[in-house]
């Protein structure tokens, strides 16, 4: 590897990406937010805001693209990588293929020292493990040092954290947060770096978790926005449009669209609704304020060392603002994930906890399409609500206009090779013996110096979930995909967004020839790009790794927490628990085995003499007391669930093979259990239980081992594409 002849001077640059999550395009301050975020702000004051740039409409996807500088169905990220479509679906195998490499690898073969901190979401669930394999990982992704979590979101308050390769307990710190812990480690990463090297440049990729939900963010946050969204989602979204206008990140001419289907006008709902609606909201505005202000920290350590003026600092998000929240917002991680839709007056009854440790909160869509202003749709849609974000760079000793607008049309894809000719470093034809595919960005550089010069992208495809969309110098055709409709069916619609920045008007039935002919493009960029085949298949079972067609799991205490991802698949199953123990005396009590969290998920634990088995159905509790107690001595404690129709089932509780109880569950969750993992002997994270005396609640006697039978007619291994109707709490969903 060499550098470019010339300007060699260029590879002492710092390099910086901040990536926020779920952060629509109207989000931040500088883009005409009432939100405050005054340190982004500064970044935008001394640096460019692009009002043209797009990434994919969903988290995995943007990071692979943004770190590699390709396609990401070209990479094998077609879509989030908890599961890994198996070797069928080259294009959605959850991990980054070893032809692409990312920026780090790049980096760190030309001497420059890379550090990676928060979320990671770019490897395939069942190898967020503790066991590995870790040639997914970061450190094995180009990265020095690692700090931060795998998957695609953890708790704020209690995150599943990885130092390095290996899990880690959150600090022991009174007031924890994440973000806050982020910074934290890349302050530490950092000083370690130029106290002892400060002559060798340094890439940081700093990716927080805000503001995707779990919205938590400490009770002043909230506070700071009473009263501010008492107006609704309307007349904000009004006020933010008209802001945008005046600050130039919207042209002139833009009209705003009308309101996404099935959203109320902010008249029409109750007060009830309007009153959780804006604590959603507040919490929201608190978490991206709170993250702003560990940014500033960030700022100021680099300022104060006198390298904030060396540093290429991009800041962007990954997506627009998200949709999960659903119609009424959400306080439970895994209703939308299971098609269920929270209901207004049980959410009300905890609407103090929205924020806290006790929520997994998620405002609802109407405010989401406000983040999203003045564009139409959401995350997971490849409308520009779900593709246009804001971007920050910063680069002072090139950008001669500090503060101003660029317009150009760029991707994610075009970053790396932006920063890569910013260094001077040609991009690998080869790495570790493997060869490489080119790069499939354009650097943007020129857009530093000459803000007039027209794009040197012309043409990007953009595919999720079977939606799709492709902009061709300034036209775009677009499709919203109804999943189980054939593709071949889809209503394409047609943008002239050069003169419709919004995408309002569709201009499909005016220029059908100019429709036709960018559906003809994307199928031939699809193909180039690796598109295909397409499939709308959300609950697909996947390849499972080293559990694929296990039925049997044995585990053992000590053993390190399970995600999710990688535990025992007991959806739509029957299945039975076994747990031997010993106990020495009447004071041997705790958690024998839990798999979940505050929103959902079961727990099998000892107290006060009796075993119990609970089972949290988004805040429903199904619940077990057994009628004997247990004995000292060594016993089996066993659960064994009979599953009856589609989510129903009778639930059974055994010591030494005597039933101590029995509770009919009408509804168990059918797809996601929960979106925290698994533990032996404690319940790590956030409780699944509120009956626990304590954090975590280990047991105090010895557990032999902890085995889960998986038997019957389990639905997922069914190798089926029947559409499955499910109703959950009114709401009809399609499978």
């Amino acid at each position: 590897m060499k550098l470019r002849k010339g300007n060699e001077d260029k590879q002492n640059l710092n390099v910086i990406y901040i990536v926020l999550d779920d952060v629509g395009y109207s989000s931040l301050g500088c883009y005409g937010s009432e939100i405050e975020t005054p340190k982004i702000d500064s970044l935008a004051k001394n640096g460019l805001r692009y009002n043209n740039f797009t990434v994919t409409p969903l988290c995995s996807p943007t990071r692979a693209c943004l770190l590699t500088g390709r396609n990401c169905h070209s990479v094998g990220v077609g879509t989030v990588t908890e599961i890994d479509w198996g070797p069928s679906y080259p294009n959605k195998r959850g991990r980054i293929s070893e032809t692409a490499a990312t920026l780090a690898e790049v980096l760190k073969m030309n001497g420059v020292a890379t550090y990676m901190v928060g979320k990671w979401h770019l490897v395939p669930g069942h190898e967020a493990v503790s066991s590995g394999p870790f040639e997914n990982w970061p450190l094995a992704k180009g990265f020095d040092r690692y700090y931060g979590f795998l998957l695609g979101m953890t708790d704020q308050f209690a995150p599943d954290l990885i130092y390095d390769n290996h899990r880690v307990p959150k600090p022991n710190k009174a007031n924890y947060h994440v973000s806050e812990d982020l910074v934290d480690k890349s302050l530490e990463f950092l000083t370690d770096h130029i106290s002892v090297t400060p002559d060798r440049p340094f890439f940081l990729n700093l990716a927080f978790g805000a503001t995707h939900e779990p919205h938590q963010v400490p009770m002043e946050y909230i506070e700071k926005y009473e009263g501010v969204y008492n107006k609704g989602w309307d007349q904000i979204r009004q006020e933010r449009f008209k802001r945008q206008k005046e600050m130039g990140v919207i042209p002139h001419y833009t009209e705003l669209v009308e309101h996404n289907p099935g959203i109320k006008a902010w008249d029409e709902l109750t007060m009830k609704e309007k009153t959780l609606f804006i604590q959603f909201q507040q919490t929201y505005a608190g978490f991206l304020t709170h993250t702003d202000q560990q940014i500033g920290r960030l700022l100021e350590f680099l300022k104060s060392k006198n390298i904030l003026d060396r540093t290429v600092i991009v800041l962007l998000s990954d997506n627009g603002g998200s949709q999960e929240g659903d119609w009424n917002g959400s306080i439970h991680d895994t209703a939308y994930f299971n098609g269920i839709t929270e209901k207004v007056n049980e959410m009300f009854n905890h609407i103090d906890e929205i924020g806290g440790q006790l929520a997994s909160s998620n405002y609802p869509k109407g405010w989401a399409q406000v983040a999203n202003t003045p564009f139409k749709f959401y995350k997971q849609d490849t409308f520009y609500g779900g593709t246009h974000v804001p971007l920050i760079i910063h680069c002072p000793p090139i950008i001669p206009d500090c503060g101003s607008i660029r317009s150009q049309f760029y991707h994610a894809i075009d970053i790396t090779p932006t920063i890569l000719d910013l260094l001077n470093i040609e991009e690998p034809k080869i790495v570790e013996g493997v060869p490489q595919m080119p790069l499939h960005g354009i650097s943007m550089r020129h857009t530093f110096t000459q803000p007039d010069a027209p794009s040197k992208r012309k043409t990007q495809y953009f595919e999720m979930l079977g939606h799709r969309a492709i902009w061709l110098d300034g036209w775009v055709a677009v499709t919203y995909h109804q999943m189980g409709v054939p593709f071949n069916q889809d209503q394409w619609e047609l943008y002239h967004v050069n003169e419709d920045f919004s995408q309002k008007f569709n201009l499909a039935e005016k220029y059908p020839e100019k429709l036709k002919e960018l559906q003809m493009i994307w199928w031939g960029e699809a193909k180039k790009y690796g598109v295909l085949p397409l499939d709308d298949d959300l609950i697909k079972k996947g390849y499972d790794g080293l559990q694929e067609g296990r039925t049997t799991f044995i585990f053992y205490p000590g053993m390190s927490h399970l995600p999710s991802t990688a535990a025992p698949k007991i959806n739509l199953s029957s299945y039975l628990i076994t747990v031997p123990i010993f106990r020495s005396d009447h004071t041997a009590e705790g958690v024998l085995i839990a798999h979940g969290n505050h929103s959902s998920g079961y727990t099998l634990y000892i107290k006060d003499n009796f075993v119990f088995y609970e089972y949290n159905f988004i805040g429903t509790f199904y619940k077990i007391q057994s009628s004997l107690e247990v004995p000292i001595g060594s016993s089996t404690i066993q659960f064994e669930f009979n599953r009856k129709g589609f989510i129903q089932g009778t639930g059974k509780l055994y010591i030494n093979g005597q039933e101590v109880g029995t509770v009919y569950m009408p509804r168990t969750l059918p797809f996601v259990l929960s979106v925290e993992g698994l533990d032996i002997g404690l319940d790590r994270l956030s409780p699944v239980s509120l009956n626990y005396p304590e954090v975590e609640f280990p047991f105090s006697g010895k557990i032999e081992k902890a085995v889960i039978e998986i038997y019957g007619d389990s639905f997922f291994k069914k190798k089926t594409r029947d559409i499955i109707t499910v109703t959950i709490n009114g709401k009809t969903s399609h499978y």
